[in-house]
């Protein structure tokens, strides 16, 4: 295993079109539920214990071997706004393509054949950790500090907040952060012995009602 692999996987400067999306922020920037660096925290620890527990979960289970397909069907039945699939996809396919020229992988290659429009990210995300030699904690990190980087990111352009504050945020996180990734490997551990159903399947309504709203915007800074 490499450490390093880590860095690359995790570093926001990695070609996988997530700075493209703002985790939710900019709907919920626009309904006035985050307006400072204490807002954006509780939206993020919200976001953590939620969509990050999920994502970090399915990676976590990619890596140990648990079968793409009934991983991509276990993602999409977590996944009730359409619009949020369609990110996931879209950012499933642009990782792949970015794990593959870095890691080429048989495993990845066949989930680029077998989703052509792209599987849902953290599923992808756990292929490319295995491809990388990295265990299920390491892809359960990049999917927990993803679900909070992403927004935290977005909101220093979408509010001016000072990135000093934003960073701030993420670092006050970081227990939580390891809180979740210790309860998604220990879910996706149970899965040969209990299937997907014992992936955890928490949510936050208000992420997709507000991603089917930001859809249907005629002009957004971010994709999702």
């Amino acid at each position: 295993m490499s450490r390093a692999a880590l860095l690359v996987l995790a570093d926001g400067r990695f070609p996988a079109g997530g700075h493209a999306h703002s985790g939710g922020a900019e709907a919920a920037v626009k309904a006035g539920r985050i307006s400072c660096a204490a807002d954006l925290e509780e939206f993020c620890r919200g976001r953590a214990h939620t969509a990050g527990l999920v994502a970090g979960a399915l990676a976590a289970a990619a890596v140990l071997g648990t079968d793409p397909g009934e991983l991509d069907a276990a993602a999409d039945a977590r996944t009730p706004s359409p619009a949020l699939r369609a990110a996931a996809r879209r950012l499933g396919r642009q990782l792949s393509r970015a794990a593959r020229a870095t890691w080429p992988s048989a495993e990845l290659d066949a989930v680029a054949r077998q989703f052509p429009r792209g599987a849902h990210q953290p599923v992808v995300l756990g292929l490319a950790a295995r491809a990388a030699g990295l265990g299920p904690e390491d892809a359960a990190y990049c999917a927990a500090y993803e679900s909070v980087s992403g927004p935290a990111s977005a909101t220093v352009r979408l509010l001016s907040l000072h990135p000093f504050d934003a960073t701030g945020v993420l670092a006050r996180l970081a227990p939580d952060l390891d809180r979740v990734v210790e309860a998604a490997v220990e879910a996706a551990r149970r899965v040969p012995a209990e299937g997907t159903d014992a992936l955890p399947a928490a949510s936050g309504p208000l992420l997709g009602i507000g991603a089917q709203w930001h859809a249907a915007w005629p002009v957004r800074l971010f994709a999702s």
